[in-house]
């Protein structure tokens, strides 16, 4: 067994003076061997990036301090290091990337002099042996054209490149453990892929460790040896991978695999854990967990769990793995998912799309001459049927957004038609488009942007309301405010909160109310549940099946989240530089893909029943720009299968079986 390169033992961590103090992290104890990864798993506000920061002695000043606890470093103690001393440490011996790589790199600083300024504190490089360094960093980490990239800024990058920017900068120190704070949260699947093999290649070729700190499971399974699991400021279970995947012994555990959604739980309703992660500032005398925990009783309630060998390297916080106790029989027994509501039969559609286009001009020039056109959406068609649900699915800058708006409305069409019932919406302006808005309403990714900050809830639920002259009063209105609160899951109190109050899940959900405010008869919902915990997005996905059930809505639903898609869509389109390239019934095309796109995109997807054994397709390359696609099939530079007349034509539609069309010469006969 290696040895252990960082050892934390009982690490407490207070934010304030006083009764009211958080305690965020509260005794946490684990090891870290040299050239492992370890994952530390949990929901937001659970204590894991604060735990990671109190390792680097990054915790926000002046509130935040280490009040208990060890932390060694290949036998060193860092807490007895003066602030001096911490910082050869930092980037040097420990290095560690944020969740945002956006809001981590500096705006208005080159790539290449943002990666030189770390090399240079940790090497003591300078001229053009730094310079050198820097473009070696930026191979290592994957980046073509280092010569061009070390010129440009970030937002000249991808999301990916700027993911990988950051890993190049942590690893200008050459540290021996690296912190990887949600690493591909933002990122779409492919891209994800990238960064996660990445990560693992230079973890082998350095012998580095790494603690993943994450809430996806998926993730945890492809790249993790060991994991831990952290709920309300302490770790509850402790695994080998292949021991917590099958067999994870904390009811807490056990709730977030039940939350996970797939294709085979379309006939039932997600598990959730009810509730939300406890308050920090109170002090507890049972188990953490026993408030939202079925399976708790009165010795959970009143004494805080030990630590219990469950397993071979497996060891869980819970009483009911105490061999001297005595549980009674109703926290024995596991709960049972409840049926999901029946949708409502398919009837003739609601929205039909016919090629639409969204156009945007390029000006250059003193009068602003149009030089070319971004062809952001570039003949999309499709229909979505009353109380069904469309799955919009492809990497950021695909247009799927861009889509969305252009159905509503928020974007003028180039191109196109799109008929909602008897309606042509493009030829509809001012009032006579006005006046349909309450039929169509958007869910935005965001829900805290989404939001007036100056306003309650309250007020933003109504605001639609009142645009609309919807109630005869204004007592009207907020009563139907409070009717769709509860029917989100919210207490009437919070209608007088303000957005900044409450969690992303809750936030999402008044986002829903503001949506079902005006009653319409189709939701766009944009990547709702992207940023959302495990738990959390269960919640969402039983409340956006529930509302369709029970008001017959018809949703477009915007996602990369292929599991989503799997257990809410009946149908899906795949989505490629303004394009459908792929589309049709859910079951259809996520068993049998056949275009290499939707092939390459789905092998891509992280799964915990296929770790250690999905066979990724690589795509090289990035999208290509919408303002300058590539001739005949825009997949063609990216795509293993490529053929010559793949470079000349872009493909027709052909048909394959029932419903299901794709745009590939592999099909065209």
């Amino acid at each position: 067994m290696k040895q252990a390169l960082l050892q934390v033992k009982d690490l407490s961590v207070r934010i304030g003076q006083g009764e009211n103090a958080i305690r965020p992290v509260d005794g946490v104890s684990f090891e870290i061997r040299a050239g492992e990864t370890f994952a530390l798993l949990g929901e937001s506000g659970c204590g894991k990036s604060m735990t990671a920061l109190a390792l680097l002695r990054l915790l926000p000043k002046p509130a935040g301090e280490i009040v208990g606890g060890s932390i060694q470093l290949a036998g060193e103690e860092l807490l007895g290091l003066t602030e001096r001393n911490m910082r050869g440490v930092r980037g040097g011996r420990i290095a560690m990337i944020f969740q945002e790589p956006m809001t981590s790199l500096n705006p208005v600083m080159t790539v290449g002099a943002q990666i030189a300024e770390s090399v240079e504190q940790h090497k003591q490089l300078r001229g053009e042996p730094l310079r050198r360094r820097v473009l070696e960093l930026l191979n290592a980490v994957g980046i073509p054209d280092v010569e061009r990239r070390y010129q440009e800024y970030p937002h000249q990058l991808s999301g990916g490149m700027k993911q990988r920017v950051m890993i190049a900068i942590a690893l200008a120190g050459d540290p021996d453990l690296l912190i990887a704070d949600e690493p591909t949260t933002a990122l779409d699947v492919t891209i994800q892929a990238q960064v996660l093999e990445l990560i693992a290649k230079l973890q082998k070729d350095r012998g580095m460790a790494v603690l993943l700190i994450t809430h996806d499971l998926g993730v945890v399974a492809g790249i993790a040896d060991r994991v831990a699991v952290m709920y309300a400021g302490q770790l509850v279970e402790q695994a080998p991978r292949e021991r917590f995947f099958t067999a994870p012994q904390h009811p807490y555990s056990r709730k977030l695999f039940a939350a996970l959604p797939d294709s085979s739980k379309r006939e039932q309703r997600l598990t959730v854990i009810p509730g939300s992660v406890p308050p920090l500032n109170r002090a507890f005398h049972g188990c953490r967990f026993a408030e939202r925990c079925d399976r708790a009783w009165d010795v959970c309630r009143s004494r805080q769990p030990a630590w219990f060998q469950t397993g071979d390297g497996q060891i869980v916080r819970c009483h009911l793995a105490d061999p001297g106790l005595s549980a009674p029989d109703e926290a024995l027994a596991e709960a049972t998912a409840t049926a999901a509501p029946d949708k409502t039969a398919a009837g003739t559609p609601l929205l039909v799309v016919d090629d639409l286009k969204v156009w945007f001009p390029i000006q250059r020039g003193l009068f602003k001459r149009t030089v070319g056109h971004v062809r952001a959406v570039d003949g999309v068609s499709l229909d979505i049927p009353r109380g069904q649900t469309l799955a919009l699915v492809g990497e950021s800058g695909c247009g799927k957004t861009t889509v969305g708006k252009g159905i509503l409305q928020l974007l003028q069409p180039t191109g196109g038609s799109v008929w909602f019932e008897n309606l042509e919406l493009t030829r509809l302006k001012g009032e006579a488009l006005r006046s349909q808005r309450s039929q169509f309403q958007i869910i935005f990714q965001d829900p805290f942007s989404s939001m007036n900050p100056r306003m309650s809830v309250g007020d933003i639920v109504e605001e639609g309301m009142a645009a609309q002259r919807i109630g005869r009063s204004a007592a009207q209105r907020r009563e139907r405010v409070l009717e769709l609160l509860e029917q989100v899951g919210l207490r009437p109190e919070h209608v007088r909160r303000y957005p900044h109050e409450f969690s992303g899940g809750q936030r999402q959900r008044i986002c829903i109310a503001r949506a079902l405010a005006v009653s319409p008869k189709l939701i766009v919902c944009d990547e709702p549940t992207s940023a959302l915990d495990v738990s959390v997005q269960a919640q969402i996905l039983n409340l956006l099946r529930d509302l369709q059930h029970s008001l017959g809505l018809s949703y477009l639903f915007i996602t990369h989240d292929i599991s989503v898609v799997s257990y809410l869509a009946e149908r899906i389109a795949v989505m490629y530089l303004g394009r459908i390239v792929e589309q049709g019934p859910v079951s259809e095309i996520l068993d049998r893909p056949r275009h290499p796109y939707t092939q390459a995109l789905l092998s891509a997807v992280p799964s915990i029943d296929q770790a250690g054994e999905r066979k990724v397709i690589r795509l090289q390359g990035d999208m290509p720009s919408p303002s300058n696609p590539p001739q005949g099939c825009h997949f063609h530079p990216r795509c293993p299968q490529a053929m010559a007349v793949c470079r000349e034509i872009y493909p027709p539609v052909s048909e394959i079986g029932a419903d299901h069309r794709l745009r590939c010469h592999l099909f065209n006969n």
